[in-house]
């Protein structure tokens, strides 16, 4: 039976996972996932694809919002805005409300990145619609690329691993659900399945890109290309280099470690 032996969440975008024993599923995936983004000075989003040190920045809830630090960095407290205006920022093709950071945050990431950068929160009335070619009405997201939750399962990074000269770690993939006990991407066959209590579509593959080069311990990209350019040998279709599948949830409840994943379709 498969079952979920994985769960992260990162509540930055583009910056380190927290792994958890738990997780709890909301409307736009794992609850404190990707609520907190950074933007340039033109609110345009930024990622590790551009500045792969942003995987050094490590985030840890706190009653009171996060706790940050990354390397060079003194300490740094970030509290959810709720009294300030509320500023467009863009991500992909979307164009999303958020909630900017204080000052002295935007001067911490603008430092530590060497641009001007800000801080934006994805407050509860800020909503973000999933693409509607995959959602049903209603279906919203984080600042995760485009879908609420991405599932891998450890066969696929096995298989990959088999390939490699040097094997990498899933969360070269970022994932926010890993899955173990199937065959290698046993996932691309699944329309609908259960975790625990909570339902989910399965709705598209995750197109892989170059953050995958990305070493999350090192911040350094992989100077051979890896794992992408093995990927592209026998991962490659017409819309791009496939690896996991996005979700949507059709409900709320807890995952934890070990709960069996059902295959409804």
């Amino acid at each position: 039976m498969p079952t979920l032996s994985a769960a992260y969440i990162y509540p930055i975008k583009s910056c380190a996972p927290l792994a958890s024993d738990q997780a709890f599923v909301e409307a736009r995936g794992l609850r404190g996932d990707r609520r907190w983004m950074i933007v340039d000075a033109d609110g345009q989003f930024i990622t590790a694809r551009k500045h792969p040190r942003l995987v050094l920045i490590h985030a840890v809830p706190r009653d009171d919002g996060l706790a940050l630090d990354a390397p060079g960095m003194p300490a740094l407290r970030l509290t959810p805005p709720v009294h300030s205006a509320q500023t467009s920022v863009a991500i992909w093709k979307d164009q999303v409300s958020a909630r900017a950071a204080e000052a002295q945050a935007d001067t911490w990431i603008s430092n530590y990145l060497g641009i001007p950068a800000r801080f934006v929160y994805m407050a509860d009335e800020c909503v973000r619609p999933v693409d509607p070619d995959y959602a049903q009405a209603g279906d919203q997201v984080s600042f995760a690329d485009g879908f609420p939750i991405l599932l891998i399962s450890q066969a696929a990074l096995d298989e990959l691993n088999g390939r490699l000269d040097a094997p990498v770690p899933m969360l070269r993939f970022r994932p926010s659900l890993v899955v173990s006990n199937t065959s290698a991407h046993a996932e691309d066959t699944w329309r609908s399945i259960r975790i625990g209590a909570v339902r989910f579509d399965v709705v598209k593959p995750c197109a892989r890109c170059v953050l995958t080069l990305v070493d999350p311990e090192t911040g350094i990209p992989d100077s051979a290309g890896e794992p992408l350019r093995t990927l592209i040998s026998y991962r490659r279709t017409d819309k791009g280099v496939m690896f996991g599948q996005n979700l949507i949830p059709r409900g709320t409840g807890m995952l934890r470690i070990g709960d069996e994943v059902s295959i409804i379709d």
